[in-house]
């Protein structure tokens, strides 16, 4: 008879391998996207959709809503569909890219294609490299390389769109971005005229060319145009910097169906909101049209049947702000079919049938796409990003606060596994890049929720420097890469101990390109607060963004090293001190913990050097360093396989360092 101690350890380990067996794969979270970024015709009759099997190309589908009859109108052989949009109710534009190799090993441009909703009148509208022999049967010649998609959808009504002739420089050089107007159809282009160099463009409620940026002689500032619609004639409507706003600064986000100008500004305020803009009389309306309390203003305009309707809204999560009380009825009754999700409503831009496109999202659940019929009130579910993914074993995401030593209020967004204890949690503290960019919301992350379901407790600081909640968060990072940036993260650990959240001897400090920086130094600064880090495509010393040696290739923008760098990051001379004194490189002698490093072999933001240097610097003292290199790779990992790859390594990592279980 086997003794109670025996057996119970059985059991143990028995309830072990079945609670390991049951874990979802990470397959299912860093896969490539089953289905996604559907979009309705014009008119709301049909639904244009790219889509993948296991093994096969992502395609273009286009399915006729009212009887659910899907083709195939697009697909490739040795590409996959890219972005792709709606000329009009019977025809699409798309470009491809390469899923299935790294950023090492493309050797082709996007392309840019037309074709019919029902597969036909396909037109190659510009080339994916140099061009092929068989062009010379065209009557037209397809576009260089170097052509490029908007991002706006324009008017929608008639075969024609603009697209981008974009004059390349060497990484870091800048690119001047000229427009043309292109007949779908035929392949006919005429160049816009405009004034200087142009790095952007916006088309009016029409979709005409009517604003342009333009970049001084000096590669620091930019000048805003505006083209009249009756003269034709562009005139300065502001001048500002590239990197460093200043009180006035505005920057437009889109024309509305009134013809004027909504753009994003501060406004004398500490958070940005949305405002009106009249280009007639260079003013701005005092009061804002959307302010999200605590957040700047992020987001989109959402018009149809020319009506601006409402404004997609990025607070804690993307949402909706509806001006149109039809539609906020309308938002009502679905989130009550809906009661579980964020479901953001999309219209058609001239709707002749009664579809309405539903994205459905939470903190547990991938977006998903179903079609609502206003007419008889039903849903149709269309597809899902994840569809592996339960969002029943899925861990809970909130945002939290708390105070720096210095008594700043730090947001941060803290996720718990699904089912388990929230007390005493083995804890990883995932910094996120940028670093001068927003970090996390309520939404579904792969990364965080892989982390979860292995058990552990997942905080995302939102330190100073991060940007969205508002001007002086942002400011207050300013050269503090190091310093009090880097307490925040210190700061939000301990505050989860104090919570009773963490077990203090089971913490680790993880994060890619700024957050692999913030983990190094983390190690390096508080040895007893992290048991670990694990950093991907991380920054090891500052002096080498500014200067990575003559071998290693960098598209940091050379205005960027002159301009922004110097003011946000710090100056290479006037702050050299700070630098030598902030660099994990030079103090990589002082890391004694367990690290895993990763770098891609072809990243040309942070180059290998970074992780080559600091390798070989910690090494020497620390015998606990793995070490992985994704030659293919760029700046984080596009295939899947190396997603797989990396992911499943860290989960062996963290369970031989903090152990979930």
């Amino acid at each position: 008879m086997k003794s109670p101690l025996r057996l119970s350890a059985a059991l143990v380990l028995a309830a072990c391998s079945l609670a390991a067996a049951a874990m979802p794969p990470a397959e299912h979270f860093f896969a490539n996207p089953a289905f996604g970024t559907p979009q309705l015709s014009p008119d709301g009759k049909y639904l244009a959709v790219k889509s993948s099997t296991e093994g096969k190309r992502d395609r273009l589908m286009v399915i006729t809503l009212d009887d659910r009859q899907a083709k195939v109108v697009a697909q490739f052989k040795d590409a996959d569909i890219g972005r792709f949009r709606w000329v009009n109710n019977e025809r699409l534009i798309y470009n491809v890219t390469d899923q299935s190799v790294g950023e090492r090993d493309r050797r082709y441009a996007p392309g840019l294609y037309a074709v019919n909703r029902d597969g036909k009148g396909f037109r190659r509208l510009a080339n994916r490299s140099q061009p092929l022999l068989e062009d010379g049967d065209l009557a037209v010649e397809p576009l260089p390389w170097h052509t490029y998609m908007m991002t706006q959808d324009g008017a929608q009504d008639s075969d024609s769109v603009y697209v981008y002739d974009v004059n390349m420089g060497r990484p870091g050089e800048p690119q001047y971005i000229d427009l043309l107007q292109l007949d779908t159809v035929t392949g006919k282009t005429q160049a816009v005229p405009h004034p200087g160099q142009g790095s952007d463009w916006l088309l009016d409620q029409n979709g005409a060319p009517r604003l342009l940026d333009t970049l001084a002689d000096n590669d620091n500032d930019t000048t805003t145009w505006y083209r009249d619609a009756a003269s034709q004639q562009w005139r300065q409507l502001a001048t500002k910097g590239r990197y460093l706003a200043q009180a006035g600064d505005f920057s437009p986000l889109a024309f509305g169906p009134d013809g004027k100008l909504y753009v994003v500004s501060y406004a004398g305020r500490d958070t940005s909101a949305l405002y009106r803009y009249d280009p007639a009389t260079q003013k701005m309306d005092t009061q804002p049209l959307v302010d999200l309390d605590g957040f700047d203003f992020e987001g989109s305009l959402i018009v149809s049947n020319n009506k601006l309707l409402g404004a997609r809204v990025h607070s804690d999560a993307w949402g909706t702000v509806w001006f149109d009380p039809a539609m906020q009825a309308l938002q009502d009754k679905i989130d009550a079919l809906l009661p579980h999700t964020v479901n953001l409503l999309t219209p058609p831009l001239r709707p002749a049938s009664p579809w309405v496109l539903v994205t459905s999202y939470s903190a547990r659940q991938p977006h998903t796409y179903q079609v609502f019929n206003t007419a008889s009130g039903r849903l149709a579910e269309l597809g899902s990003e994840a569809p592996a993914i339960d969002p029943a074993r899925m861990g809970s995401k909130e945002l939290v606060y708390y105070k720096a030593r210095d008594g700043l209020r730090i947001p941060a967004w803290l996720s718990l596994p699904a089912g388990a204890p929230d007390k005493n949690r083995p804890m990883v503290v995932l910094v996120h890049g940028g670093p001068f960019v927003r970090g996390g919301d309520w939404s579904w992350n792969a990364e965080t929720q892989f982390l979860t379901s292995r058990g552990y407790a997942v905080l995302e600081p939102e330190f100073r420097g991060s940007t969205g909640y508002g001007a002086a968060h942002a400011s207050a990072g300013w050269k503090q890469w190091g310093l009090k940036m880097q307490d925040d993260i210190a700061d939000g650990a301990r505050w989860a101990i104090a919570q009773g959240t963490a077990d203090p001897q089971r913490i680790c400090i993880a994060g890619a390109s700024y957050g692999g920086y913030a983990t190094l130094m983390g190690l390096i600064n508080d040895p007893d607060l992290y048991r670990c880090g694990i950093e991907w495509a991380g920054v090891t010393d500052i002096h080498l963004l500014y200067d990575s040696g003559w071998f290693s290739e960098s598209d940091l923008p050379a205005s960027w090293k002159r301009f922004g760098m110097p003011e946000l990051i710090g100056d290479a001379v006037k702050d050299a001190e700070q630098l030598r004194a902030t660099s994990p490189l030079l103090q990589a002698a002082r890391l004694k913990q367990p690290l895993l490093m990763a770098y891609g072999g072809a990243d040309l933001r942070v180059p290998l050097v970074h992780g080559e240097k600091f390798y070989q610097a910690v090494k020497a003292g620390n015998r606990n360093v793995e070490w992985l290199k994704y030659g293919e790779e760029g700046h984080g990992w596009a295939l899947p396989k190396n997603r797989i790859d990396f992911w499943t390594r860290v989960e062996k990592f963290l369970d031989k360092n903090i152990g979930a279980r």
